[in-house]
């Protein structure tokens, strides 16, 4: 949940993960309306759907035949292969197809479930004695006992003792009939064990506040401090000596007219006007527009217009709150997502659409419902989570239904934004120290769903104005190292600093390098996946493209918590994801109000190009070291020395990096290029 970091990173806490099984390999078998049988003949087995974590020494035994069960089953389909030629036809801007999309009806007509595939399912899992509770154009969801679920799957359960307590899961690899192969993407719910998203949004004052109290002292001021006038322009007067002389304070967290400069987008005069944008989080927040125009005019810029900004949310069905923190533990991230996009695309149309839970199945159905109305032309999506945990990896039915959405979203004209994680390479050495971090990583990894070669993963720089207007200076790679102001004032703890805060990154072992990534990503990089492994053939490399999301050089977040509404500083590729999605709206507007759709086709077209600040840590930079006077809180002085550009096992060098990607947006080149070239 958000806490004192950026809304762009997203940390999940991992748990056992639920059994998927992916049947996308499965042979096609004529259809059959009638419920099969499963026996040896008409069977097929489905590996990996008995789960690492149930093991024989943590079996606890035979769950009763009577305990209910539930799962879901997602739908083909029609023609999955012919989905992913076209999506990437309509993407690729070397295809004669680039740019025509279908409509959110044609698609269905052409890819969707039929009634037969639905019907040949359902009669499947009834002949077992399962009862479907709910249908859609994607899944089938069923519930019983788990005698019956054993006899519509060929496997029986067993319950088995891990670190979140007793889950049940197959006790061998599960099978379902050929019959129905074709019709079946994959399954979730076998096993009982479930993974939620986490927000990436961190608040600087939420962080700070838990951390150790120190003496309040007379040298540094008690009251919040910080550079007004732009990155590094006020000496911390009185702090003692850390990486550099005369280091400054942090700059003031950033409002949007600054963000709007650096990026050049006042420049464009380009506003987003004519394009959608939807914001997918968890719940919502009931005063968001209200918070969100107040936010606007209070900083210069004009609020929505009528009819300019909506919202998808269903409060009656909201689930999980206890465990995903409920609207007040998203509110943060909800308004960083909303207030960014309005920054950049001010006349931008912006749907907020809030899932049910922080867990895989309603955001994915929340992303659905985007998709299969034509809700927007870009997601801006800030939450996400590891792959591989030490408890088990991501549920398989996770990545075929988001990746399924994500194509289908293609084949419309709709591109979803995914931020990278706050957490480096999300080692288990960076969650070690890392405030946005997912403490069950098991190795350095690329993160899910910024690793699905069908969206764009963005990653975080350290914005570095060079004036009090906003004027663009400099950017790093987003990462900090973090010291505490010792209780006499005279030191820093530890010196050097901790990691604490710093963008994703990294080299998928999971995913083979898409075509867009070819003559751009190099063998040095796309060989070796995160954790070191070396691989055959390249792989997906992350982020895409980054933009400032840095706790230390934060950007003001304001919403109604309480009944008052507030502000402060917030940081994590949580600011990114919706930074970016608004700077796409601009430039579909640049090209005429033509979608863009999947945009990384054409990102990685211009790299290397002027159309990006190509972000580098080697170059010439002499303020890396930035003090964080928060003021009193709780009765105690919060001050911290931070270090930039420290992410830990990423970083940024000249062209394509796992810290920031293709660079970052330069509004001077980027809008036009999408005027003149396409």
């Amino acid at each position: 949940m958000p806490a004192a970091r950026s809304r762009l990173s997203r940390i999940a806490v991992a748990a056992p993960a639920a059994t998927a099984l992916i049947l996308g390999t499965l042979a096609v078998a004529s259809p059959s309306l009638a419920a099969t049988p499963v026996g040896e003949q008409t069977a097929k087995q489905l590996p990996g759907s008995h789960p690492a974590w149930a093991t024989a020494n943590v079996d606890a035994g035979a769950v009763s035949d009577a305990t209910p069960a539930t799962a879901r089953i997602y739908l083909a389909g029609q023609d999955q292969a012919g989905l992913t030629a076209l999506a990437k036809a309509v993407s690729d801007v070397n295809s004669p197809s680039y740019g025509k999309y279908l409509s959110a009806e044609e698609t269905k007509a052409r890819f969707g479930a039929t009634k037969a595939q639905v019907k040949s399912v359902t009669d499947w899992v009834t002949g077992a004695g399962l009862k479907v509770t709910s249908t859609t154009a994607h899944y089938i969801e069923v519930s019983g006992d788990t005698a019956a679920l054993a006899k519509a799957f060929g496997t029986s359960f067993h319950a088995y003792r891990t670190a979140q307590g007793t889950q049940s899961a197959p006790v061998k690899d599960a099978v379902v009939p050929a019959s129905v192969a074709s019709s079946v993407l994959a399954v979730g719910g076998l096993a009982t064990a479930l993974h939620k998203n986490v927000s990436f949004a961190t608040s600087q004052k939420t962080a700070e506040a838990k951390a150790a109290p120190q003496s309040k002292g007379p040298s540094l001021p008690t009251t919040p401090t910080c550079s007004e006038n732009g990155y590094g322009t006020k000496p911390a007067n009185g702090a003692p000596a850390g990486y550099e002389k005369n280091e400054p304070f942090a700059p003031c967290s950033y409002i949007p007219s600054q963000l709007r400069k650096a990026y050049s987008v006042d420049t464009a005069k380009v506003t987003g006007k004519g394009a959608r944008v939807a914001i997918i989080d968890a719940y919502g927040l009931s005063t968001m527009e209200q918070d969100a125009n107040h936010y606007s005019t209070l900083h210069g810029d004009k609020p929505f217009a009528a009819g300019q900004y909506n919202e998808v949310v269903t409060p009656d069905k909201w689930v999980h709150q206890a465990d995903c923190g409920g609207p007040e533990g998203w509110a943060g991230e909800e308004a960083l997502d909303v207030e960014m996009v309005h920054a950049f695309a001010p006349d931008a149309h912006v749907t907020y659409v809030g899932a049910n839970s922080c867990y895989d199945d309603d955001l994915n159905a929340a992303m659905a419902n985007v998709v299969d109305n034509h809700l927007a032309d870009i997601v801006s999506n800030s939450w996400g989570e590891i792959m591989h945990g030490k408890s088990g990896d991501i549920d398989p039915a996770v990545v075929a239904a988001d990746n399924q959405v994500f194509q289908l979203g293609a084949v419309e004209g709709i591109g979803f934004t995914f931020s990278a994680g706050d957490c480096g390479d999300s080692s288990p050495a960076a969650a070690a120290t890392g405030v946005n971090c997912q403490a069950d990583t098991n190795s350095a990894q690329a993160n899910w769903p910024d690793s699905s070669p069908w969206v764009t993963a963005v990653g975080g720089t350290t914005l570095e104005l060079g004036n009090k207007a906003g004027q663009y200076g400099h950017e790093v790679s987003m990462g900090d190292q973090r010291s505490v102001l010792s209780a006499d004032q005279k030191s820093w703890s530890p010196f050097p600093g901790f990691f604490y805060f710093g963008g994703g990154g990294g080299v998928s072992k999971d995913f083979e390098q898409p075509w867009y990534q070819k003559g751009v990503v190099p063998d040095s990089i796309s060989m070796t996946a995160a954790d070191g492994t070396k691989a055959t053939t390249p792989r997906r490399a992350t982020p895409d493209i980054a933009m400032s999301g840095d706790l230390v050089a934060a950007t003001l977040v304001g919403f109604t918590a309480n009944g008052t509404y507030s502000e402060g500083g917030y940081g994590g590729t949580s600011v990114s994801a919706p930074e970016t999605a608004g700077l796409l709206a601009d430039a579909i507007e640049a090209r005429g109000g033509r979608p863009i759709g999947f945009a990384n086709p054409a990102l990685y077209d211009r790299a290397g190009t002027k159309a990006y600040h190509d972000v580098n840590d080697s170059a010439v930079h002499n303020k890396f070291g930035n003090v964080v006077d928060l003021g009193t809180i709780g009765g105690v002085l919060k001050v911290r020395l931070y270090k930039v550009a420290a992410d830990y096992g990423l970083s940024a060098g000249k062209g394509y990096d796992t810290a920031t990607g293709v660079g970052s947006p330069d509004g001077r080149y980027f809008f036009k290029s999408f005027t003149y070239k396409h």
